[in-house]
């Protein structure tokens, strides 16, 4: 096995590096979240950090990493009897993003548990983690309901088991990182919250950063160890100063003045909640630690809010992330406390991470942006400037009409793991969820022919059921949008950029993919292929031009190939499509004809589909109602869309009285 890449060679990146080392000094600052962009050293600086940590000290033959002075007097390993340990690195455990809710908590043998009354466990990568750091790549991909299960014993500092009235409880302390590209995808402002620090990280646009990057890294791949001895002063001077941090952490003062300013800070950021206060006074006194001092100074809070707000700030996926320095600065200085010591003392400046005294490599965060892209097709004749949409609002909840077996979320009716039992039958695979009341029933007419003589249930493994449970999926949502001449005018054009918004945001909680396809002149464009990141669709939807002829036949034709394709990707997932448009079709022959045929293959193939009607004025010639019978679906206006419009709010969309011609 080759020696890992030394955490103090990573060039740049100076907020991941602190973020990681402020948590190894105190774990109860909750974490760390790493967003950015792909090839920027996420995963290699946190797989680094294992390097870094002090061996601990377990029970030796512990699954759970018992510490042998102060034993989990719950651990299912147990009891522990103290006495002396055994030396160990600190674990590092990854969790895959097709990782089960089993492979994540552990698993329980039902079957033994039924028949003969013992709790056999066995752990999952939870009780791995205990003690060490548990990273999770690509976190925004996993189901949210195993984000809950892995916050939630992150935050209390154990896991539990609940399998049937049979329980179990382990010690489950870990430091927690997890990284992820926003173009994949956000996490839910409830789960951002949950991680105690957050760091934006991208490449570097300074030509000689990047030459030393890829000389590292080429050096590295050619000689491992080599690489890795060259580091090895580096890597122990750190490791020292982490133990000395952790040694001084619990004589830091955290005085009123700060706690004022972070109390302020929290409150002209509108942050939800308390959370935020105790993550900045956790993440300053340990800036502190860090830096040697005993005293939090201004300095520590303005750095530790840098750490911990951004990410709280964000209510909706269209909320732009970061924070405003010139008001944290200025929030700082009219909350300054007069008890705080002198900021130009000895030991100041605990936000460099490396221990050396010389200057440190820095990219400066995310990089402007380079030029800007061409919006649309291009300009053309009539083409008119991208308009502004209107405020969003909260719209009909429109489900796939029967049942699937797609990825959870929360739209359209599925079978999935989590949800209310609706019946059993005999598993197919490995049994997760077992239903209790069938199992028993089929075991119970052979009691007599097995010689049952105790209490005990005498159970063969093919009485055993797996319920079978209805949730919710998420769906595929592909937008079909008109961008032609007839949506120009500027306010109707506001008004239709403001209900895709809507739905957008409706997608983003019912944790759909969302797709966009644009027509307008002679051509359909693919603006956004399927991705679960709605604010990427949003920022495409905002640049949209509008102008020239109505291609509804290509735009049609062109979404159906994108579900073609994502089938074939995603078998599973649903899709429903909402055209967007007012139904008019022009350019080249027989354009409505061709418009008609292009819909009527959804109908064949029965994609669930919903036309959003843009016509407006006095006089309404009813095309898309007339383009919703082709297609199979229903046809709505856009004051239609409202959920406060009418008393109904969910419907399906197929199955409903169309709109009249």
């Amino acid at each position: 096995m080759s020696a890992p890449y030394p955490f103090t060679a990573v060039v740049g990146q100076d907020d991941l590096r602190l973020a990681l080392l402020l948590n190894a000094v105190s774990p109860q600052v909750g974490g760390v979240l790493v967003q950015g962009e792909k090839g920027t050293a996420k995963s290699t600086t946190v797989r680094a950090l294992a390097g870094l940590m002090p061996e601990v000290e377990v029970v030796p033959g512990c699954r759970f990493s018992c510490n042998p002075s102060a034993p989990d007097l719950s651990c299912p390993d147990g009891p522990h009897e103290l006495g002396a340990g055994v030396q160990r690195s600190t674990a590092l455990v990854e969790l895959p993003v097709g990782a089960s809710e089993d492979r994540l908590v552990g698993a329980l043998d039902i079957e033994r548990a039924l028949a003969e009354g013992v709790k056999s466990f066995e752990p999952g990568l939870l009780a791995s983690a205990n003690r060490g750091i548990l990273y999770v790549d690509e976190v925004n991909l996993l189901p949210d309901h195993l984000v809950d299960v892995l916050l939630d014993a992150a935050a209390m500092g154990a896991a539990y088991v609940e399998r049937e009235g049979v329980s179990i409880r382990h010690a489950a302390r870990f430091l927690l990182v997890g990284s992820m590209n926003a173009e994949e995808g956000q996490l839910r402002p409830q789960l951002l919250d949950r991680f105690g620090l957050t760091v934006e990280v991208a490449a570097s646009r300074e030509t000689d950063q990047r030459v030393e990057v890829v000389r590292r890294r080429l050096a590295y791949d050619d000689d491992p160890a080599g690489f890795a001895a060259q580091w090895a002063g580096e890597e122990a001077a750190v490791r020292q100063r982490i133990l000395a941090a952790r040694e001084l952490l619990p004589k830091v003062r955290l005085g009123d003045g700060a706690l004022r300013q972070i109390a302020a800070t929290c409150a002209a950021f509108e942050v939800d909640g308390m959370r935020a206060d105790i993550v900045m006074a956790r993440t300053a006194t340990a800036l502190a630690a860090w830096a040697g001092r005993t005293d939090v100074l201004a300095e520590d809070v303005r750095q530790a809010a840098l750490l911990a707000l951004p990410h709280r700030r964000r209510r909706n996926p269209f909320d732009a992330p970061g924070l405003d320095e010139d008001k944290l600065d200025q929030t700082l200085e009219e909350s300054s406390g007069d008890d705080d010591p002198d900021p130009d003392g000895p030991g100041g400046g605990g936000g460099q991470p490396s221990p050396d005294a010389g200057p440190q490599d820095s990219d400066g965060g995310a990089a402007a942006s380079e030029g800007g892209e061409s919006a649309g097709t291009g300009a053309g004749a009539g083409e008119q400037a991208p308009v502004r949409a209107a405020e969003p609002f909260r719209t009909k909840a429109f489900n796939v009409p029967g049942i699937g077996e797609g990825a959870a979320g929360r739209r359209s009716r599925a079978r999935t793991a989590q949800g209310r039992t609706t019946g059993a039958r005999r598993p197919q695979e490995a049994l997760t969820k077992l239903h209790l009341a069938a199992t028993v029933q089929a075991a119970a007419p052979h009691q007599r022919v097995r010689g049952r003589s105790g209490a005990g249930l005498v159970l063969r493994r093919d009485d055993l059921r797996q319920a079978v449970r209805e949730g919710r999926e998420s769906n595929l949502v592909l937008f079909v949008v008109d961008a032609s001449g007839s949506m120009a005018a500027r306010q109707r054009m506001s008004a239709v950029k403001g209900a895709v918004l809507s739905l957008l945001l409706d997608a983003y909680q019912r944790r759909d993919k969302v797709g966009l396809v644009t027509f307008r002149g002679s051509t359909a464009d693919v603006a956004l292929p399927p991705t679960s990141s709605v604010d990427a669709a949003a920022a495409r939807l905002e640049s949209l031009p509008t102008g020239g002829r109505t291609p509804l036949a290509a735009g049609l034709l062109r979404a159906h190939e994108v579900l073609r394709v994502e089938r074939l990707r995603d078998p599973a997932r649903r899709a429903l499509v909402v055209v967007v448009t007012d139904g008019r079709a022009t350019g080249g022959p027989e354009p409505v004809a061709l418009a008609g045929r292009a819909a009527r293959l959804f109908a064949a193939e029965g994609v669930a589909s919903v036309v959003v009607d843009c016509e407006s004025g006095p006089v309404r010639l009813g095309l898309a109602g007339r383009l919703a019978g082709e297609l199979g679906g229903t046809a709505v206006t856009l004051d239609e869309l409202r959920a406060d419009s009418i008393a109904g709010l969910v419907r399906d969309v197929r199955g409903m009285p169309r709109r009249a011609a």
